[in-house]
């Protein structure tokens, strides 16, 4: 059993929160470079993912995962 593998079973109903440290770790290092290199960054999360066996949340219609927990304010 490989590293991946181990990986995936660590991540077993848990894929939200996951997806989101990949999205913050993923966002931090844009901040630090000031998105010089967000292609490469973005290209890093969606590998991530895929090895850890997340379904990619624009395919599956989701979208972002932290606006689940915090739906906008309405304006009144």
């Amino acid at each position: 059993m490989g590293i991946f593998d181990k990986a995936k079973d660590a991540v077993q109903g848990h894929e939200g929160q996951v997806d989101q440290g990949i999205e913050k770790a993923g966002d931090a290092v844009d901040s630090r470079t000031g998105g010089k290199h967000a292609e490469h960054v973005d290209k890093a999360q969606d590998m991530a993912g895929d090895r850890l066996g997340i379904p990619d949340q624009a395919d599956a219609g989701g979208g972002d995962p932290a606006e689940e927990n915090n739906p906008p304010a309405s304006n009144i």
